[in-house]
């Protein structure tokens, strides 16, 4: 069994954690423990969508990983030009349709218990889990003794680098923004203004609709094979298959445009509060109730429909940094972000990558130094990247609810606009933020050097 040149633990088993651990079993320098808070690894929700830039990392996880994917997905892999999104107005008696997106290669679109499954399948030897681990607090001291991880079933174990994929009420941030103001007294109300997820003024309501009952009332219904959004004023609908055909998923949106505008702003005052559980199931007769403006085929869905969650939708404040000592974030612990682009599972596959990229890079040799070096790297490239596609995510929801200074009466321009502001992610790849990123890391080793 090969030494350790370095001992990581991740907080968190979702899509940003299993990534960055299958990523690590590139290493088996690497030790790795992976610490998920639920009794079994498993994926919460629906439906996820994997652009063509994210799912190109995916493919740098080894043959096994993407044959794994493509099997439980009706999408076929392509890097040609492909229609991958109906957009249509929704919310008049009879809608029709606005314009298709079109992207170079196909929207991926995977079960997350699915999605999730072939990718624990493909954790190395160097990965060891655990379940019902909930992080209560992490004590890192000096550079030179490893951090300690402190549960709250009253066990303890230690690290040389804390990875916080806890999500979007992260633990491992709000201690980490906590520590941050200790130790900077002068920026101390910016850090803590970022301890905490931040509600966005938008609601989703999310459910599966078994396929077979939907072919039974509209076998025609373009929900079986495609991917339809409705937009109305103030909401919207959208569609897609999953689990091969076995499962439609549903998903809502109601949005309040002044609290969405006021979600990362920097006036405390204006931030939204939200009131009551952020998860709750609900009936298929509060979808009915919560969508009425919707036409007939939306309606179809929702006749067919047998309940599902509501879940009030939470944002990460834009963070002045994502790394702290040997401690760092990714995905939504990070920048938890309006899912207006379907990118949020995409941005924590390219944090996981670009990061696992840099630790197991020749240079990286577990000393605190070269971990720290590693990690302001890794925050040099990532932080803005991810901030600027949250702000597109953020815009991309004005356009949707109709409430950006154009609307359906122009849907070229709406096609346009959106497709240039979105083009980022089947246009542009990974690869070239992670040759800049061992360049920073190699000029800095050779300068210590």
């Amino acid at each position: 069994m090969p030494s350790h040149k370095l001992r990581v633990a991740i907080v968190g088993g979702g899509v940003g954690g299993m990534v960055f651990a299958v990523a690590l079993s590139q290493h088996p320098d690497i030790a790795v423990d992976i610490y998920e808070r639920a009794q079994e690894f498993t994926q919460v929700g629906a439906g996820v969508g994997i652009w063509p830039r994210a799912f190109r990392v995916l493919q740098k996880l080894g043959r096994g990983v993407e044959q794994g994917l493509l099997r439980v997905t009706l999408n076929e892999w392509s890097e040609k030009y492909e229609p991958s999104i109906i957009f249509r107005r929704g919310d008049l008696s009879m809608g029709h349709d606005l314009f298709q997106l079109v992207s170079k290669g196909n929207l991926m679109r995977f079960h997350r218990a699915d999605f999730h499954a072939v990718l624990l399948a493909h954790l190395g030897p160097s990965i060891t889990t655990h379940t019902s681990k909930r992080l209560a607090s992490y004590s890192q001291p000096s550079a030179s003794q490893p951090i300690t991880l402190s549960f709250a079933d009253g066990t303890t174990a230690t690290c040389d680098l804390l990875i916080g994929a806890d999500g979007v009420r992260s633990s491992v941030r709000a201690a980490m923004m906590r520590d941050l103001a200790t130790v900077q007294p002068p920026r101390a109300e910016e850090f803590l203004s970022c301890a905490d997820p931040v509600w966005s003024g938008i609601v989703s309501y999310r459910m599966l609709i078994p396929a077979e009952k939907l072919r039974a009332l509209d076998p025609n219904h373009r929900s079986l094979t495609e991917t339809v959004q409705w937009c109305a004023k103030d909401g919207f609908v959208l569609s897609y298959p999953i689990s091969l055909g076995k499962y439609v998923n549903f998903v809502g949106f109601t949005a309040d445009p002044a609290l969405m505008a006021s979600a990362y702003s920097d006036d405390p005052s204006t931030r939204p509060k939200f009131q009551g559980e952020w998860v709750r199931q609900v009936s298929a007769a509060d979808f009915k109730r919560v969508f009425p403006q919707f036409e007939p085929e939306v309606q179809t869905l929702l006749d067919v429909g047998e309940g599902g969650t509501i879940w009030s939708v939470h944002v990460t404040r834009h963070l002045p940094t994502m790394c702290c000592g040997r401690v760092a974030l990714i995905g939504d612990a990070a920048h938890a972000m309006m899912p207006f682009q379907g990118s949020g599972a995409g941005q924590a596959i390219e944090d996981a990558y670009l990061l696992a990229s840099l630790l197991g890079h020749r240079t990286t040799d577990g000393s605190p130094q070269a971990i720290q070096k590693a990690l302001a790297v890794y925050d040099h490239v990532r932080r803005p990247y991810s901030a600027d596609v949250a702000r597109r995510s953020q815009y991309n929801g004005r356009l949707y609810t109709f409430n950006a200074d154009f609307g359906p009466e122009d849907p070229r321009k709406m096609q346009d606009v959106m497709t240039r502001g979105w083009e980022w992610a089947w246009e542009t790849e990974l690869d070239g933020d992670i040759r800049r990123a061992i360049d920073m890391l190699e000029s800095g080793a050779r300068a210590t050097a």
